[in-house]
């Protein structure tokens, strides 16, 4: 018997007796919103372990994996452990001295870096693990996103402030994650720098989501490939502070559960997607390069240049 991520958590749920919040009722006929309510929340620190008679099936039956597959998934670790990310175009700019007479204090950018968290789903395809963001964080509300988040004084590195965010939001452990890569740095609109670090789920039957449910409402897995095909995708043009570029529109459906996968989001899983598969996207991808403000005195205006619309 095979089961992807999803299954794995119902079948989890009616067998294990999860402790579950109340379902989130979505306004029906909403456009993007599912019809149903939804109801797989998971308290924080509420789940009971596993009694071994409710052990999982193994992996190798969970991922369709034979030795094939397990060689080939160590051929792809070892690749990507390879891959070496461009120098960042947002690095902070050098101190300047007094006698250059600075226009006053240099900005410095806050950090955080995300999971591009992959498994092998049940027909052998690799997967990644995506949020559906609380609807009432004050930021990106009701979105889907990557686990994580803001680096924090204590991180090591990108790869710490990622598996650190994505135990906080979704409970997964840290010594599950095999990080392989860290990728090409984003920036957000937020003037936040962003990493995305992979990291390779190999023993999926081991995580089981506890999700903090002020940061994250659901969590879901889409099929990574997705990402490079002009499948389920629209897009539109914008122009920002005389840039124009794409953004783009991946809708995925799971039986009556439809996401939007937009923005900042969709840009790192194209890109995430382009390193693992070798390959460009189906589709034309016209991006911008915005340059991070000198002075902290110049940020109020680039920040309202990045938030029109």
């Amino acid at each position: 018997m095979k089961f992807d991520f999803e299954q794995r958590l119902n079948w989890y749920k009616s067998n294990a007796n999860v402790c579950l919040d109340k379902p989130i009722q979505f306004k029906r006929g909403s456009k993007m919103s599912p019809s149903k309510p939804i109801s797989h929340v998971t308290k924080r620190n509420e789940t009971k372990p596993l009694r071994r008679s409710h052990q999982l099936p193994p992996i190798s039956a969970m991922a369709g994996e034979g030795s094939g597959a397990g060689a080939e998934m160590d051929a792809l670790i070892r690749r990507l452990r390879l891959h070496q990310a461009g120098p960042s175009p947002y690095d902070p700019a050098p101190a300047a001295s007094p006698a250059a007479g600075g226009g006053g204090e240099l900005f410095r950018p806050r950090r955080a870096a995300v999971l591009v968290c992959l498994f092998r789903g049940a027909a052998g395809e690799l997967r990644v693990i995506l949020t559906k963001r609380s609807s009432t964080l004050s930021t990106h509300s009701g979105e889907v996103s990557l686990p994580g988040g803001k680096a924090e004084e204590g991180d090591a590195d990108d790869a710490a402030t990622a598996l650190r965010e994505s135990k906080e939001e979704i409970g997964l452990d840290p010594s599950l994650v095999t990080v392989v890569a860290s990728l090409e740095h984003f920036l957000s609109k937020h003037l936040l720098v962003v990493v995305p670090v992979i990291g390779i789920l190999s023993d999926i039957q081991a995580f089981i989501p506890v999700l903090n449910v002020a940061e994250v409402d659901e969590i879901f897995d889409v099929p990574l490939e997705m990402f490079l095909k002009d499948e389920n995708r629209t897009s539109e043009e914008r122009e920002k502070m005389g840039q124009t570029f794409t953004v783009h529109y991946f809708t995925y459906v799971k039986e009556d559960h439809k996401y939007l996968i937009w923005g900042l989001t969709a840009r790192i899983l194209i890109h995430a997607a382009s390193v693992v598969y070798e390959r460009s996207p189906d589709f034309p991808e016209r991006r911008a390069h915005f340059n991070l403000p000198k002075y902290t005195k110049d940020c109020s205006s680039m920040l309202a240049g990045l938030a029109k619309h």
